[in-house]
């Protein structure tokens, strides 16, 4: 009795000997590289699969991808605490923390991540300002930022003290 195979590459049906079972061959007609099956041994009942609902595919897919979209709109609209409109203060060691970040990812080149850095300064425009001029008055920079170059990172906190106005 012959196994009988379909070709992965050209999906010709092809018939090999029972003893070429757990092999690889070359299909006949593309000369693709397959596997041949082992027989089924005597008793043995071959496993059916059901086949793929097409409908059902399609539903998954959107609702992930809807699923996708409402995590996003939910993680924008959470606030950090203490944070409900403008706030007056806050932790200087916080913003020096958002502050690092922001400047590790210009560095980086993650713009858009360092945008929704830039919005969690902003509203600590005060408090900002002096934690950046007192790194660029710094020789040694913070060790977060030791491997930008000096006139990079310089820029950097330039360009956001220019926009803190």
């Amino acid at each position: 009795m012959a196994i009988t195979l379909t070709c992965e590459c050209c999906k010709n049906k092809i018939n090999a000997p029972d003893n070429a079972g757990g092999k690889w061959a070359k299909c006949p007609h593309c000369g693709f590289k397959c596997y041949i099956p082992l027989p089924p041994a005597d008793g043995e009942e071959e496993i059916k699969l059901a086949p793929i609902n097409e409908e059902e595919e399609t539903e998954y897919k959107e609702l992930m991808r809807e699923t996708y979209h409402i995590t996003e709109e939910l993680l924008h609209e959470i606030e950090e605490p203490g944070e409900a409109g403008r706030a007056a203060a806050i932790d200087e060691k916080v913003l020096t923390v958002r502050i690092v970040k922001y400047l590790g990812l210009m560095a980086g080149g993650s713009l858009d991540e360092a945008a929704n850095a830039s919005n969690k300064i902003t509203p600590y425009k005060a408090q900002a300002k002096r934690i950046l001029e007192k790194m660029l008055n710094d020789e040694i920079p913070e060790p977060e930022l030791a491997n930008v170059p000096a006139k990079v990172l310089t820029g950097f906190i330039r360009n956001m003290l220019a926009r803190l106005g």
